[in-house]
């Protein structure tokens, strides 16, 4: 697959004002999910069109509609009802960083059907540029009008679809590496507008691109081929995460797979890689195998109490986590503070 690299911050801008979702959900589609989780031929998985297999934990929160406020105790699979809502959870831990000088950065990463419906349901297609993630939609306006910066990665994957890249692994949960690549690019553009980023500090860094086989997590040990861009450092060693970095990159396996490689994909071409790359320098890594909502956070906590200097000169956290985490953990969504 041949693309342009390319700076997407500009063209992009965060999606404050994303391709536009329709005032009325499509029915259609979240009934496609409803039935597709509730398939008997495999618990865990659904097998879609032309070789893609989806998440049915995935597809199940996406055919729960509203997942915030009262509507949260309904659909959440948390243990506790108190913790079932995402969105007190959330705008806490922006205030809590905000008052640390900490700028949040929310980057939900959307479900794979919302992007490939084609490929789930042979029936549906991408209807325009309606988007089929309404509900998500609806609750980034009010994280922003709590003033939690969202990133939404939405409109920038269907665009890259519709010139023919691949946004999400066919035989995996997560997306492709090519994704890290350009969300990379547009967090990297709004940090380097920042007063405090170091623009003439550059570490040494090479990206080199190439097709990799790679074994997906939901295809029964089926394989497809993905490019990847690699990032090393000097002596073509991996990118370490730095502790005393000002940017935090931390969530779910969405911020390790492509970066840890084995049952991750490959090495040095994850988000964190690929972010280190476009800033010039590497930030710190908080990333979790599971549920990025409230055990991510805890880790944070835990590290700034190891280390009491921990989180001064921090400047940005990037939280990126798959969007079925605001209904899918069991672990839910608890107030966490940041440091003792």
């Amino acid at each position: 697959m041949k693309h342009t690299r390319f700076f997407l911050a500009a063209l992009l801008v965060f999606c404050i004002c994303p391709v536009s979702a329709d005032t009325v959900p499509d029915q259609t589609f979240f009934q496609a999910c409803r039935e597709a989780s509730a398939s008997t031929e495999d618990p865990r998985v659904f097998r879609g069109a032309d070789g893609w297999y989806f998440l049915k934990a995935e597809l199940e929160h996406l055919s729960k509609g509203v997942f915030w406020g009262q509507k949260s105790r309904e659909v959440s699979r948390a243990a506790r009802p108190d913790t079932a809502d995402p969105l007190p959870a959330i705008v806490d831990f922006n205030n809590q960083l905000k008052a640390r000088g900490i700028e949040l950065i929310l980057v939900p990463v959307p479900a794979k059907a919302a992007v490939y419906p084609d490929k789930m349901n042979t029936g549906l297609s991408l209807p325009g540029n309606r988007r089929l993630d309404y509900y998500h939609h609806e609750f980034y306006a009010l994280l922003r009008q709590e003033g939690v910066q969202v990133l939404d990665i939405m409109p920038g994957l269907l665009a890259q679809r519709e010139k023919g890249n691949q946004v999400y692994c066919a035989t995996d949960a997560h997306w492709s590496a090519f994704s890290c690549e350009i969300t990379a690019a547009q967090i990297a553009g709004y940090l380097k507008e920042k007063s405090w980023y170091p623009g003439t500090e550059k570490d040494v860094m090479t990206a080199a691109s190439g097709v990799i086989s790679v074994t997906g997590d939901l295809a029964g040990g089926v394989s497809e081929p993905l490019e990847v861009r690699t990032v090393t450092g000097p002596g073509g060693k991996y990118i370490e995460a730095a502790s005393d970095s000002p940017v935090v990159l931390m969530g779910d396996s969405h911020v390790l797979v492509f970066r840890e490689g084995a049952d991750m994909l490959a090495r040095g071409a994850g988000l964190f890689d690929q972010l280190a790359y476009e800033l010039g320098f590497a930030p710190d890594l908080i990333g979790v195998r599971g549920s990025g909502s409230t055990a991510s956070r805890v880790n944070l906590f835990r590290k700034s109490k190891q280390d009491p200097e921990y989180l001064q000169g921090k400047k940005a956290l990037i939280w990126c986590f798959s969007v079925r985490e605001f209904t899918e953990s069991t672990g839910g969504w608890r107030l966490v503070p940041v440091s003792p």
